[in-house]
């Protein structure tokens, strides 16, 4: 079983920000699909179980707020029996450019305070994470909860364009042959 968890902010006032890119990329490559998450209070989720090409997967949306995903992705990790080598983080990274796409096996937060809580509550710092781009503002925190200029809505809806194709070809292909895909 594939468990894929996009990060982000629950409610409405974080809807299209820069910390919310996981839960945006995650509901474009969803959309096609005509699948609905639905609410998991004791998982402390959104979550969608369905079968694509072939195999099983948990699209996870953690409703715990960024710095605390770690709870909701051990609770589904869990509870489903997911072992931490079948799980792909999508998030927000203030060290790539808006719009840039880095795909890794494994590695640190790299600051990324909701990837830190995953890989501590994980004890694992291998987890495959695809890191979407956001860029550095001058106040850390207005800048991941603001949302995107519009020259830089254009670059990330490059992104979610894709979101469908890359979430099929992390399901159909080696993680190495994705991994170059798109790097």
């Amino acid at each position: 079983m594939k468990m894929i968890v996009g990060l982000g902010n629950p409610g409405e006032e974080y809807i299209n920000t820069r910390h919310n890119i996981g839960f945006t990329f995650i509901d474009s490559g969803l959309k096609d699909l005509n699948l609905n998450f639905k609410f998991e209070k004791k998982l402390k989720c959104e979550l969608v179980k369905t079968n694509l090409y072939g195999q099983e997967v948990l699209f996870v949306k953690p409703m715990t707020y960024m710095n605390l995903s770690g709870e909701a992705v051990k609770l589904v990790k869990d509870y489903y029996k997911v072992d931490s080598s079948d799980i792909i983080v999508i998030h927000d990274d203030l060290d790539l450019p808006v719009g840039k796409i880095r795909i890794r096996a494994n590695g640190s937060s790299g600051g990324q305070k909701g990837m830190k809580n995953i890989i501590d509550l994980l004890q694992t710092e291998d987890i495959k994470r695809i890191r979407v781009g956001i860029s550095k503002g001058p106040d850390i925190i207005n800048h991941v909860l603001g949302k995107f200029k519009k020259e830089e809505q254009e670059l990330i809806n490059e992104i979610i364009l894709k979101a469908n194709d890359m979430l099929k070809d992390y399901l159909t292909l080696t993680f190495d042959k994705f991994m170059n895909k798109y790097n």
